[in-house]
């Protein structure tokens, strides 16, 4: 308002007016305003013989169409066109400045689409959650570990810390024989586990989960490693549903 909103107007910023005819009365003051304090005043609008036309520094001029409205009353054509110029003044100015995905969600962290960029770092299981244990363990451990840890897995590394196979409660199943408590975990571990790094979508986490095309067997659990393939978290499919995701 007029009468005091506009001295948040301080020099640094630039104001975007819009009025289709450029004479629109709650704009005249803010005009004045603008030129006094030598603030950057870009307008837009049909009328580059107007106010708005006449007194901005820079005019995005728009086309001088009919409006749609069969009385040529409400604004329909102009607020189309202001609204598709405003859209691509948004994209234009986040590729100038490199916005991405990752710094919409500081500043969009609700709602539907800041949900669609979760992380899967924001929902793992971490540090004492997390059931990983040497290769070299027998069965028997293992099996104590995926009570105890409650995923149904235990991710198995090497020497080195890293990666190295995981044991399901169905791979157990799959191996029952006399003497499979005894044998080392590494003889019964699937070697190529699913994984995921910390920084994926949660979303793309479960189509991971979900492709059956690459596996004859749905899973639910995705082990979470750090650039050096070591495990860091686990993502389950229940994490996405509370989540919100299906």
């Amino acid at each position: 308002a007029s009468h005091g909103d506009m001295g948040m107007i301080v020099r640094g910023d630039v104001v975007l007016a819009l009025s289709n005819s450029g004479e629109a009365k709650e704009l005249l003051d803010l005009i004045e305003y603008t030129r006094r304090f030598a603030i950057p005043l870009i307008g837009i609008t049909s009328k580059p013989e107007s106010t708005l036309g006449t007194k901005s520094d820079v005019v995005l001029l728009l086309p001088n169409c009919p409006e749609a409205c069969p009385n040529g009353l409400a604004p329909t054509t102009s607020t189309t066109m202001t609204m598709a110029l405003g859209d691509a003044l948004a994209i234009t100015l986040l590729e100038r400045k490199g916005f991405t995905a990752k710094d919409f969600k500081v500043f969009h962290p609700g709602g539907k689409l800041g949900q669609q960029l979760m992380r899967v770092s924001e929902i793992m299981h971490r540090d004492d959650r997390l059931p990983v244990a040497s290769e070299n363990i027998l069965v028997s451990q293992a099996v104590k570990i995926i009570s105890e840890k409650g995923f149904g897995c235990v991710a198995l590394t090497d020497e080195n810390g890293v990666l190295a196979g995981i044991i399901t409660d169905g791979d157990i199943r799959r191996h029952l024989s006399d003497g499979l408590l005894d044998k080392p975990a590494k003889d019964i571990m699937s070697r190529t586990p699913k994984t995921a790094a910390p920084d994926t979508l949660v979303a793309e986490a479960m189509a991971i989960m979900n492709d059956l095309k690459n596996s004859f067997r749905k899973i639910t659990t995705l082990i979470v490693v750090d650039r050096d393939n070591k495990p860091i978290g686990l993502l389950h499919l229940h994490d996405c549903l509370r989540a919100g995701f299906a």
